[in-house]
């Protein structure tokens, strides 16, 4: 049965957990929106070899679990001398592997962008790097913010998977709390609401902004 006092004795610890679970899920997005929109200048770009590449690195990581990639970071690279945190691991392996998918979304925005614009660019003598800057960016990523969103949301609701190479985030405080007192009710039952409420708003946020950039 429900225990309340055993609940309210726990939250706190959890909520010191989540603090840890947002974290990682906004440093990792960080990271995916610099990446992603880096892996998509690359693929537009005129030399060959660093489109191929940054081509072949998109298709590689959407084609291999977000799991393997954590292994592989955490617990491979040390062997070649690169040892990083459970957080750093983390955040890299999420935020390389949803930048993969913002690449995509970066993509799609640029492209609706008529091939007017860069006509005009050209006429007024603007620059490649001013082109991107002024005219370009400026058009093309409102109209995807509420996609982004979308995937910020999946990936806060994917940080549970960062356990696997021990850090220490809501779900794994849920589990190790459990363990403890053989209680896993309360605990795992705060956890799911946690991220059903801030999951849910975050989706209610993101549809609003959605309907204010539709409307300008």
């Amino acid at each position: 049965m429900w225990n309340w006092e055993y609940a309210f004795k726990i939250l706190p610890e959890i909520l010191t957990a989540l603090k840890i679970t947002v974290s990682a899920t906004f440093v990792a997005f960080a990271v995916a929106l610099v990446v992603g929109l880096m892996l998509t200048l690359a693929r537009r770009s005129n030399f060959k070899p660093l489109s191929l590449f940054a081509g072949g690195f998109v298709g590689f990581v959407r084609s291999t679990p977000l799991l393997v990639q954590l292994y592989f970071i955490f617990y491979v690279l040390p062997e070649y001398g690169l040892s990083l945190t459970p957080f750093v691991a983390g955040v890299i392996g999420l935020g390389l592997h949803y930048s993969t998918y913002l690449a995509e979304v970066y993509r799609g925005g640029i492209e609706s962008i008529p091939p007017g614009q860069w006509e005009a660019a050209k006429a007024l003598n603007f620059s490649t790097l001013n082109t991107w800057k002024k005219i370009i960016l400026p058009q093309s990523i409102p109209p995807v913010i509420p996609v982004m969103g979308n995937y910020l949301i999946t990936m806060f609701k994917e940080t549970p998977i960062l356990s696997a190479i021990t850090l220490v985030e809501i779900m794994q405080t849920a589990k190790m709390l459990g363990s403890h007192s053989f209680r896993y009710l309360e605990a795992f039952t705060i956890v799911g609401v946690l991220f059903l409420v801030l999951s849910y708003s975050s989706s209610l946020m993101v549809r609003r902004l959605e309907v204010r950039l539709n409307l300008r």
